[in-house]
């Protein structure tokens, strides 16, 4: 990693032994956070106060709005949750100058057995809503992988899971989103109702108005998922695995790839049951003492390299399956706390991890944020699947970051930003990179901006999260705006009140 000089000794402490602070002051704070939200949730859902709750709620919103609207209007306005507390991990400049919202709208509203469907408040987590939907034999048909993925973010942004390449990204099971626009009035729309704002809505970045509530599609859940895991030292036999799996008329409910090298990484294929069968091992990975998944996939094609053919499928608790990753934030962890996956640490401080990513970014000195800036590598980029490969080997030249995450998802041929070549649907690869380049010539904005032209001459798209370098014009070739523009155009003081999406998502205003 390039290095950096600390400011001071305590920046030196932080940078290079983080993990001093981590452990006996972020984890234990971590730990009791999650304690008193999942016990709050809990009561607050058995009580179901939460619905009458929710419409105070929304009228304190539209006093706020009211009060923005009465005055000057000089400012834009932006929800006053601060950027520490996101999941990202940039900062917005933007909120500093602008209006801020107080939206203090967390809770799940109403599981609907009958339609299928559960109604939740944007700061839900996708944690909370396994934990309220296990129970009842019930499970969103998308489950975005981290714990902390808010359902406003995965809104107003984007998500992607293994389910994707049946369910298409969470926006795709979103069936209804109720706002408060900025002229204060509250709004529901769906594909029947008010569709042009509903379509318009995914990937706006909160620049059309406060999402307060939506409306997801759920399915019927299993205790476990069968998993079988297919080893290649090959990235064409790989690739071509991968995309034959994700194309079949009757694919497995979940797929997805990690990618060791260029050349090697493992398929992984799975489907919900009710018992663990007699050809594979029962493997609790969500356990506090288990080995951080990701390091278990290593291990295996390890051994597959050496020599052993063994087929190895696996049985998962649900739960665990969905939040995999979590524990170690896919592999990012491993760079904060080095010995993390140490058997000895897991069994004595497992129990405590993960952070709150919140808390790493609010501890975070100014040392850091440079660190990152010239030597770490965050982006998820959206290319067809039939381009995986190609786009593979242009990631490795340009930043050779290991392991990179696959997961196949739709994008369905509906008005918005995301337009397809054409049918009722294509078939795309989210490619994740994260972490430390190793790429001789790696620099940041360079190296970034040809993977973006590399995208974008495929059709593909950038997840909005990470840092993007595009132009403005650029960024309006990638995404579609026509039905955005339309939308701003038509909703009373909305340019007064927003900025577009790329005024909140381009580099120059985040830190």
């Amino acid at each position: 990693m390039v290095a950096v000089k600390p400011e001071s000794l305590l920046e030196y402490i932080i940078i290079e032994y983080r993990w001093l602070l981590v452990i006996p002051i972020l984890m234990p704070l971590s730990f009791i956070w999650k304690i008193w939200s999942a016990l709050r949730n809990y009561v607050v859902f058995s009580l179901n106060s939460a619905p009458k709750a929710h419409a105070k709620k929304v009228k304190d919103i539209q006093r706020q709005i009211k009060a923005w609207l009465d005055g000057d209007r000089k400012t834009k306005l932006c929800t006053a949750r601060p950027t520490w507390q996101t999941m990202s991990f940039r900062q917005g400049i933007y909120k500093k100058s602008f209006t801020n919202i107080n939206i203090n709208l967390v809770d799940v509203l109403e599981v609907d057995t009958k339609n299928m469907t559960v109604r939740c408040e944007p700061l839900v987590t996708m944690g909370q809503i396994s934990r309220t939907l296990e129970p009842l034999g019930l499970a969103l048909a998308v489950v975005p992988e981290l714990d902390q993925l808010t359902v406003g973010g995965l809104v107003m942004g984007t998500g992607v899971e293994t389910s994707s390449h049946i369910y298409g990204l969470f926006q795709h099971i979103c069936l209804e989103y109720e706002l408060v626009l900025a002229d204060g009035s509250v709004v529901t729309c769906s594909k029947d109702e008010n569709p042009d704002l509903f379509y318009a809505i995914p990937w706006s970045y909160g620049t059309l108005g406060f999402l307060t509530s939506a409306v997801i599609k759920i399915v019927p859940a299993k205790k476990f998922v069968r998993l079988e895991y297919h080893p290649y030292t090959n990235l064409k036999d790989l690739a071509k695995k991968f995309q034959e799996e994700s194309l079949k008329k009757n694919p497995h409910q979940f797929i997805e790839g990690l990618l060791y090298t260029k050349d090697s990484g493992v398929v992984m294929t799975g489907d919900m049951v009710d018992t663990v069968g007699e050809d594979g091992k029962f493997n609790p990975i969500g356990k506090w003492y288990s080995e951080w998944f990701f390091k278990q996939l290593e291990k295996y094609l390890s051994k597959y390299r050496k020599g052993n053919r063994d087929s190895h499928i696996e049985y998962i608790p649900l739960r665990d399956y969905y939040h995999r990753h979590t524990r170690s934030f896919f592999w990012e962890l491993q760079d904060i706390v080095p010995f993390g996956n140490n058997i000895i640490f897991r069994y004595l401080f497992g129990w405590l991890m993960p952070p709150e990513v919140s808390l790493l970014k609010l501890t975070q000195p100014e040392a850091v944020t440079k660190l990152y800036n010239k030597g770490h590598v965050i982006q998820d980029m959206l290319v067809p699947i039939e381009t995986m490969e190609e786009a593979i080997d242009v990631f490795h030249k340009e930043f050779e970051v290991y392991p990179i995450w696959l997961c196949p998802f739709k994008i369905f041929n509906n008005p918005g930003q995301l337009k397809i070549h054409s049918g009722e649907w294509q078939m795309f690869v989210d490619i994740g990179v994260y972490g430390v380049p190793k790429a001789n010539g790696f620099e940041t904005v360079s190296s970034t901006r040809k993977i973006e032209q590399f995208v974008a001459k495929k059709r593909g798209f950038q997840m909005l999260y990470a840092d993007t370098y595009t132009t403005l014009d650029e960024f309006r070739q990638m995404f579609d705006h026509t039905l955005y523009d339309k939308q701003r155009n038509s909703l009373t003081y909305c340019k007064e009140a927003f900025p577009e999406i790329y005024g909140k998502v381009n580099r120059s205003v985040r830190k």
